[in-house]
């Protein structure tokens, strides 16, 4: 693949001054870290860089064959995408405990009566609400993170933004919603599907 002429400098700063934060790197460049996000994440999930904790980035040199790349991270979220497990705002706690392990899923889509999404609740979500109340019988709306607090996707957007922003903000799903309904759910993406999906185009390479 083709990389950018900043994607190109960012790589001859690791190069020259690895191991180095993306703190310094974006120092370097007169920039700010969240404009080279992007960047990073690409050069990281394509082999270039190396991301380790509290170490920095360190530069590998190894790329990712262009097909392969393009099989991997250019594919648009509604090729891989996956249901969402719908509940109700008066849920309780406990039937929604029941509902995430029956349908083995991370995160439950709370929506109204016109299912509209309205909130989003995660094992965490219900862990530390039980934990903390020991009340099983109250409804989920009480807990659950809230429109418009929810980092949602767009079927059109490719699955390397997905990663990015999954791994951004530090969680395992992201409703799929309408482009031009952002609270009408047709989908979702998960860590889990995206690693899936590696793993099964990695095979058919290999095959």
């Amino acid at each position: 693949m083709e990389f950018s002429d900043r994607q190109k400098l960012i790589m001859e700063i690791v190069k020259a001054n690895e191991p180095i934060t993306g703190d310094n790197i974006a120092a370097k460049l007169n920039l700010t870290k969240p404009t080279l996000r992007n960047d990073l994440s690409l050069l990281t999930m394509t082999g270039v860089l190396d991301a380790r904790p509290k170490v920095g980035y360190i530069y590998s040199g190894q790329t990712i064959e262009p097909l392969l790349f393009e099989k991997l991270y250019t594919k648009k979220v509604d090729d891989i995408m996956i249901p969402a497990v719908f509940i109700k705002q008066d849920t309780s706690l406990k039937d929604a405990i029941t509902d995430l392990f029956m349908y083995d899923v991370g995160s439950l889509y709370v929506v109204n009566e016109d299912k509209r999404l309205v909130g989003v609740l995660s094992r965490k979500d219900l862990l530390r609400s039980v934990l903390a109340s020991n009340e099983e019988n109250i409804p989920v709306a009480v807990v659950m993170s809230r429109m418009p607090n929810i980092i949602t996707i767009t079927s059109d957007e490719t699955i390397l933004t997905a990663g990015h922003l999954l791994m951004q903000h530090q969680v395992d799903s992201l409703p799929v919603v309408e482009n031009k309904t952002p609270d009408k759910i047709v989908g979702k993406i998960t860590k889990t599907r995206i690693m899936n999906h590696f793993i099964e185009e990695g095979i058919k390479v290999n095959a």
